[in-house]
């Protein structure tokens, strides 16, 4: 029977510390090699789909996102409301975050998944998060923190046109594409005409 070693980062060296740290690992593979890799590293994340299932629509976020914009000219991004966890539970910051973007106060969330937001590249592990409410629940305006130059939107959709955009390739951030695919998985009645 063939013994495999286990990879292994051998040493990092972090080139810019900031928001995110940026860094190039070195890494001895499974198989011996000896390779250099990339990391973002900014902390874990949520991501919020909040949804009012009485008048069947969902808010969510336009923001600018400056990648988009370096690589398409994309002014603006059709979002959930998403963020940095903090002190606390994911489920905690998710609650802050959704009251921060879009004023709103969650009380019940439907876990969705933990998961890497892209593994390739950043140590970000996104919380995802369905989030019923109702027009009783809307607290403030929303548009994000104080002094972090979001410039936030707040647009409410109806769940019929965000799974017109979801079926014409029109959401191109992943967590709100999974997070309405997941909507309709779990909860396909809102969908209904």
């Amino acid at each position: 029977m063939e013994m495999r070693m286990k990879a292994e980062i051998l040493n990092i060296r972090f080139l810019h510390q900031g928001w995110s740290r940026f860094g190039i690992a070195q890494v001895r593979l499974a198989d011996g090699a000896v390779v250099e890799r990339e990391i973002e590293d900014h902390g874990n994340s949520v991501g919020i789909l909040p949804y009012d299932p009485e008048r069947r629509v969902a808010t969510l976020v336009r923001e600018l996102r400056v990648p988009p914009l370096f690589v398409a000219g994309e002014q603006v991004q059709l979002e959930a409301p998403a963020g940095l966890i903090e002190d606390g539970s994911p489920e905690a910051n998710a609650r802050r975050e959704a009251m921060e973007e879009v004023g709103l106060q969650l009380h019940a969330l439907e876990f969705v998944a933990a998961a890497y937001s892209c593994a390739s590249l950043t140590t970000e592990k996104i919380h995802l998060y369905l989030a019923p409410y109702g027009q009783a629940d809307r607290a403030e305006a929303g548009g994000g923190a104080e002094g972090e130059h979001e410039n936030i939107r707040v647009v409410e959709m109806p769940l019929a046109e965000l799974a017109g955009r979801a079926d014409r390739a029109e959401i191109t951030d992943l967590k709100t594409l999974t997070l309405v695919l997941s909507l309709r998985a779990r909860h396909p009645e809102l969908f209904e005409t």
